[in-house]
């Protein structure tokens, strides 16, 4: 699995990740995504997230049992505050719950899950906090349009903004219009959530006569692929699509390791146009 420096941070972090939304909590589908996550992290997806909303916790704890006697220094772990948990007093309290629910000592990134209504300078001065008591090693936000990104910057008096979490797929590439080029002029990793568009997948591009699956037949792999490929081709740009069976991380892996050439990106873009407009979430 391709690593690559995390914005301007310099931390080394895998380009595809792991994502933990809506995974199973319980029974057999619960020890599924276990196997999955444990699978993945053997493959170098070493860079795994969740949040404390995802199963209100539960999740969280899923994820702890799929980390337990992993090396830690070989994990980049990501989990984030609900805004309306995010008052001072709140991020940090909800942070020691997470890092209890996950059973660590530190967390490698942790974000805003989206802006709310607390004082958002209040939270990034709580986040500025556990950075500097050693509770995460780095901070972030997620679902922030540049406007936002600004805001949140200028509260930050002794840590950096180390990373936004967006939506970004094929058919929702609205955020390179105008929220890519700050997050790379400013060494901010972006890192896109839900890259195969569930109910938006791109499905008549992947058949074998689309332009993904043409792609894909030509380099010997999938039209999913293709897309994380595609999805991760800046520097800048990091994955997590969801973990949820040994099958699909695999296929997940192996999209890292090769380069889509100039004329096999551009009949992606052709394809599949980015739109300027207001910044989208799920």
């Amino acid at each position: 699995m391709e690593k690559k420096p995390f914005g301007r941070t310099g931390v080394q972090v895998a380009a595809v990740g792991q994502g933990s939304w809506d995974l199973p909590e319980t029974g057999r589908g619960r020890k599924e995504a276990i196997a999955a996550i444990r699978r993945g992290i053997e493959l170098g997806m070493t860079h795994v997230d969740t949040a404390e909303m995802y199963g209100s916790g539960r999740v969280e704890e899923m994820l702890a049992d799929a980390l337990s006697g992993l090396a830690r220094e070989q994990l980049f772990v990501t989990t984030k505050v609900l805004p309306s948990n995010a008052s001072y007093a709140g991020t940090i309290a909800a942070c020691e719950r997470s890092l209890q629910r996950l059973r660590l000592d530190h967390l490698d990134l942790y974000l805003l899950h989206w802006p709310g209504s607390h004082p958002l300078e209040q939270t990034m001065a709580a986040l500025e906090k556990l950075a500097e008591d050693g509770k995460t090693c780095l901070i972030g936000v997620s679902n922030f349009d540049v406007e936002e990104l600004r805001e949140a910057q200028s509260y930050l008096r002794s840590q950096e903004l180390a990373a936004n979490q967006v939506l970004y797929h094929l058919k929702e590439r609205t955020a390179e219009a105008r929220l890519l080029p700050y997050c790379k002029e400013h060494g901010i990793a972006f890192v896109g959530y839900t890259p195969f568009g569930r109910g938006r997948f791109p499905r008549r591009e992947a058949e074998p006569r689309g332009v993904l699956g043409r792609i894909a037949a030509k380099h010997g792999k999938t039209p999913r692929q293709v897309i994380l490929n595609f999805l991760t081709r800046d520097p800048a740009l990091f994955a997590i699509p969801k973990a949820s069976s040994i099958k699909h991380v695999e296929e997940n892996a192996a999209a890292s390791g090769w380069k889509l050439d100039d004329e096999e990106a551009r009949a992606i873009d052709d394809a599949f146009p980015v739109h300027a407009g207001p910044l989208a979430t799920l």
